[in-house]
């Protein structure tokens, strides 16, 4: 249109997409106000979804985008449809998985990088956001025990970082392996983890092209941690069968039991074979911000690389773990490339050049506020805390007649009722349909059982009590 300035006229910005200031400001003002409230709702009601699945997927129907709605309607809409309709990690009485209520300091970083929106692919981008990861992540490595001159990043969450350190171990053992892949190794390449692990490495395993039955599933000692006899002797067998072992992965804490693998006598084995040391610590690495109970991850220091999930005990907001490399090397060597688009192309700052992932959310936010606003101290007190609760679960189970299977000291219990009350898989369904809990049904040791994990920062002496009875009338038999 002549005469009309390009932004004005039919050319201006969608007011819906960006609206004006004022618009901006009440709406962010009445989310501040709502979102408290929703949560202390969720707090005093029910853990389990209390939607009817049916009548929602009929009103999501009427949403075909044909007209615009406001947005509060649709914030309403939203804040509610959450509220009533997943399992809420964030009340206090959620015992599942190793999914903890986020830190207040992390939800606010996510609102503030989801007004920046930095894009964190390379450093001439993003600058002060890249040096700021890479502080926090030389911070968790010095405290873990690392050596200077670790490097990593921050990732989607444990599988992408456990991927990143298959890719390592490949690349290290054959340099063949970037051009080549599997094609480079004179037999298969086979890596080898505990048989209680996550079982992402399966799907690892897959990804990196080398199959699924590369994962070997490695025997337990009975007590849910590695058996050292047994990784020995598949290393000697695969050898002797023309395989080629490349990795031992340990883990620092296990899905159904949150037990610990031998770190240093992993650590021992896969430097007599020359293998690549990763420890999955994903769930039990922040343990090491407490110094009453950091022994219980010793060894974490020998490994090659490891994995910590931000979102677990750092209590993050979800999707936000981290890789930590010994030697940046073989990290960058593992995902090093040139792209003419790219502003800059440094191996040692560009994070394209180093990880998995191309477009990039600034994650590490949510870890400096959290660790800034708390210090070490504050994150020690919070793992300390669950670890007691956790203790004080388990003697509230004990007295009452129940078993405990494991020894884990990272606030995780997996019990079985007492003889003639409910199976757990039963006893786990009565809790959920209650809504009064959430705890989780698994196998550990080749035996069903019921899981509980403490993990909500939040959690009451009256929540613990809820729990427990709640367990003692699902296991009341029929």
């Amino acid at each position: 249109m002549p005469g009309v300035a390009p932004g004005a006229g039919p050319l201006a910005a969608n007011a819906a997409l960006y609206p004006p200031l004022a618009e901006r400001e009440t709406i962010d003002d009445y989310l501040t106000r709502e979102l408290p409230r929703a949560q202390a709702r969720v707090a005093a009601g029910s853990v389990t979804p209390t939607t009817d699945l049916a009548a929602f997927r009929a009103e999501l129907a009427g949403f075909d985008f044909s007209a615009p709605r406001p947005l509060k309607a649709l914030l309403d809409w939203s804040v509610a449809a959450l509220e009533h309709g997943i399992v809420h990690l964030t009340n206090p009485r959620y015992f599942g998985l190793y999914n903890p209520s986020p830190s207040f300091p992390a939800q606010c970083a996510d609102r503030i990088v989801g007004s920046f929106n930095p894009q964190l692919a390379s450093y001439a981008s993003s600058p002060v956001a890249v040096a700021l990861e890479a502080h926090v992540i030389q911070a968790i490595a010095r405290r873990a025990g690392l050596p200077a001159g670790t490097s990593g990043h921050f990732t989607s969450g444990g599988s992408e970082a456990n991927y990143t350190a298959l890719l390592c171990a490949l690349t290290r053992a054959h340099p063949g392996f970037a051009t080549d892949g599997a094609r480079a190794f004179s037999g298969p390449p086979v890596f080898y983890v505990s048989r209680e692990c996550h079982r992402g490495w399966v799907k690892i395993a897959h990804q990196t092209g080398i199959g699924r039955a590369a994962a070997r599933l490695v025997a337990t000692d009975g007590s849910g941690r590695m058996a050292l006899g047994a990784v020995a002797r598949a290393i000697e067998e695969d050898l002797a069968r023309g395989c080629v072992p490349v990795a031992l992965v340990a883990s620092a804490g296990t899905t159904n039991a949150g037990m610990i693998d031998p770190l240093e006598a992993c650590a021992a084995l896969a430097r007599r074979h020359g293998l690549w040391y990763h420890v999955d610590a994903a769930r039990g690495g922040a343990v090491f911000a407490a110094d009453r109970l950091r022994g219980a991850v010793a060894g974490l220091e020998h490994a090659d690389s490891t994995t910590i999930d931000a979102h677990k005990w750092f209590v993050t907001t979800m999707g936000c773990g981290m890789f930590l490399a010994r030697d940046p090397a073989t990290l960058s060597g593992a995902y090093q490339i040139t792209a003419s688009f790219m502003p800059s192309h440094e191996p040692s700052v560009d994070p394209y050049m180093n990880t998995a992932q191309w477009s990039r959310r600034f994650l590490g936010l949510r870890l400096f506020l959290s660790l800034g606003s708390a210090g070490w101290a504050g994150h020690a007190a919070h793992v300390e805390r669950a670890v007691e609760q956790a203790a004080w679960i388990r003697a509230a189970l004990l007295a009452r007649g129940w078993q405990v299977l494991n020894d884990s000291p990272l606030a995780v219990l997996v019990v079985v009722p007492p003889a003639g009350c409910a199976d757990p898989a039963t006893v786990v369904g009565r809790v959920l349909r209650s809504g009064r809990a959430w705890v989780a049904h698994a196998r550990f040791e080749e035996r069903d059982m019921i899981r509980i994990c403490v993990t909500h920062g939040e959690t009451s002496p009256a929540d613990l009590a809820t729990l427990i009875d709640a367990l003692e009338a699902a296991a009341a038999a029929t």
